[in-house]
């Protein structure tokens, strides 16, 4: 998944079924092997068909949209079987002039072809982001088949050399032109360029060398780790044709609320009601963090929106080992109403403030509980 297949095709990601194949048809005529010998090259056309042969299939791209790799479809991750919708006829007759009638020179396709990647999406809580964690994923997946060990025959038996191509994996194609007798090369249609057959497929995998099953895998989940971040686990994805290397598997993390804190980068962010009267005279009130148990202290004339924070408490970023913090937001609870004692006695604190009088506003814990009283 280094590469962005749309990129290397040159088309959007909206691009139809036929400009995708214009494209890779015009990329061909230049990278092809029979035209061009340079080893880049070579290696750029690969990609440039693996790209062509996932996009072309509808269910491949939705696959490949959807963050999986250049599977095969069919089970869950990519498993499956089937070829691109591309006739690679079409490629040979490009080159039948430049090829002079000589072979692709590329030998017979291996059976063996590399698995799908797979994508999982885990819940994680906030206290796995603050510590990390480790989390089993199970997905059902291609996994190599015991019974025939990814060889695609029976026990017992084993492939056979293909007779109508002498092994070749291609045959040659006479047509004539207007420019002459001119020689192509195919794939076999026997052996499907493989230059070999299984007379005897297996019969638990249909000869492909691997079946469908569920697969249970540990992921470390690291600290610090952000909503949406996906972890790569190279080789656990699903398990390629004929016994072929195993795809990835990407674990995409989506972290749930919190009902106290909220993460505000490496800090952790909590708002907490306290009296006015506490807010006034000043307390130690408890908090319940990841921590265990913390004390509060709020001091004297705390004002409505000051915040305390409590060092080192917070979340442990990627690579690095210091923690961030707690930040306490003090909400200051003015009461709402009032019974003819508690007038009286705001009132009478009021007086003896000189509250009355001076009208302060906007000084003191009590400029807020003022406004108030007057609306009472």
């Amino acid at each position: 998944m280094n590469d962005d297949y749309y990129e290397l095709l040159g088309v959007s990601r909206d691009a139809s079924t036929e400009e995708i194949k214009k494209a890779y048809r015009k990329l061909a005529r230049t990278l092809h092997p029979d035209v061009n010998p340079d080893p880049e090259a070579a290696e750029k056309f690969k990609k440039v068909s693996q790209a062509y042969e996932t996009l072309s299939h509808a269910d491949k791209r939705r696959q490949y949209d959807m963050g999986g790799g250049p599977g095969s479809g069919g089970f869950p991750g990519g498993f499956g079987g089937g070829t691109a919708g591309f006739d690679f006829n079409d490629i040979f007759d490009m080159f039948a002039g430049a090829a002079g009638g000589r072979g692709r020179g590329q030998g017979p396709v291996p059976r063996q072809r590399r698995g799908g990647d797979v994508l999982r999406r885990v819940k994680i809580d906030l206290r796995d982001v603050v510590f990390g964690t480790e989390q089993q994923v199970t997905f059902r997946t291609a996994v190599l088949c015991e019974r025939c060990s990814g060889s695609c025959a029976e026990p017992g038996t084993s492939p056979t050399r293909c007779t109508a191509c002498n092994g070749s994996g291609h045959v040659q194609r006479v047509a004539q032109s207007l420019l002459g007798q001119m020689v192509t090369m195919a794939p076999c249609p026997t052996c499907e360029g493989h230059g070999d057959v299984i007379e005897s497929p297996c019969t638990a995998c249909s000869g492909h060398g691997r079946t469908a099953s569920e697969r249970t895998v540990t992921v470390r989940i690291p600290s610090g780790v952000e909503n949406g971040t996906r972890i790569q686990l190279r080789g656990e994805g699903e398990t390629g044709e004929a016994g072929g290397p195993s795809g990835d598997l990407f674990v995409e993390l989506s972290v749930t609320d919190h009902d106290t804190f909220e993460r505000d980068g490496d800090d952790l962010v909590t708002t907490v009601a306290v009296p006015m009267t506490t807010a006034a005279l000043g307390a130690t009130i408890p908090l319940e963090t990841f921590d265990g148990p913390q004390e509060i202290d709020v001091r004297p004339g705390s004002q409505p929106g000051e915040e305390i924070t409590l060092k080192g408490l917070g979340v442990t970023p990627l690579r690095r080992e210091r923690r961030g913090d707690i930040r306490v937001v003090l909400d200051v609870d003015v009461p709402t109403s009032l019974s003819d004692e508690e007038r009286d006695l705001l009132q009478q604190l009021a007086a003896l403030r000189g509250d009355e009088t001076t009208r302060r506003k906007g000084h003191g814990p009590f400029a807020k509980l003022r406004e108030r009283l007057r609306e009472l």
